[in-house]
């Protein structure tokens, strides 16, 4: 947002020629302080103007009296749904759209009094948001907190679900995962993802790969095996009314 000159321009020939969508790092849906409205509003010129698809934030807060640079979790209560859902509403209102949440990694869930996926689809349902799918972040949740990850899966409202993301995370432990975004994705995060495509149809899914960046090759090859899932289940359901035919998208992130 508001870069200008040659990189401005260069942006814009992006967003003119391909299906663009933003992913946001500091609007702080569950903070405690006021929402930045004056930033929603920016937003909504930006997103109108490059005619963006989607915006997404993520389900976590990372302000109070200023930014922590970080994405805590929100304590799984009803209060805190409350609280996030009106903020919600609010930056839909704003924006005169819907914003996708993400369902994001967390290490520990301070005063929380139900499971996170109660917590979860009861904000997509209250808010009438849409779904963001970090099938890394369900892998590593399942890990670190102990539940079953294919359960959780099958327990999300599919038709919210307007794209994913997957990446690598890094074994700290037997018991303890962290999400990195700085290691190749393993064997059990694409069989969730697998899982995921049999389970809603096929996505748009976004590699995210933040450091320890390999050759080129490397990542193209992840992203060709995105690709391969995708066709597998799109050939699957070739025969149906309504095939599955997910657009091929470019995500940039703003903040």
């Amino acid at each position: 947002m508001n870069v200008g000159g040659r990189l401005g321009k260069a942006f814009r020939r992006y967003t003119d020629e391909h299906p663009m969508t933003c992913h946001g790092l500091s609007l702080s849906l569950g903070g405690p302080e006021p929402l930045d409205e004056t930033f929603l509003r920016r937003l909504k010129l930006f997103l109108n103007d490059h005619q963006i698809r989607c915006y997404s934030e993520h389900l976590s807060y990372c302000s109070d009296d200023g930014h922590l640079y970080d994405l805590m979790p929100i304590p799984f209560t009803a209060e805190a749904i409350a609280h996030t859902v009106e903020r919600i509403s609010r930056t839909q209102d704003i924006l005169g759209r819907q914003i996708a949440i993400e369902n994001v990694s967390y290490y520990a869930s301070p005063g929380s009094d139900m499971p996170e996926i109660e917590f979860l689809t009861t904000i997509l349902e209250q808010a009438d948001c849409l779904l963001l799918l970090d099938v890394n972040n369900i892998y590593v949740n399942s890990v670190n907190h102990r539940y079953d990850a294919r359960e959780f899966l099958n327990a999300l409202p599919g038709e919210r679900i307007v794209y994913g993301h997957i990446a690598g995370h890094y074994n700290e432990a037997d018991d303890l995962l962290v999400d990195t975004h700085g290691a190749a994705v393993i064997a059990g995060v694409w069989q969730l993802l697998d899982l995921a495509f049999e389970r809603f149809g096929v996505f748009p899914t976004l590699l995210e790969r933040d450091f320890n960046l390999p050759p080129v090759d490397e990542l193209l090859d992840e992203v060709q095996q995105i690709r391969s899932i995708q066709d597998r289940y799109n050939l699957t359901d070739s025969g149906n009314d309504q095939p599955h035919t997910p657009e091929r998208h470019f995500s940039t992130r703003t903040g």
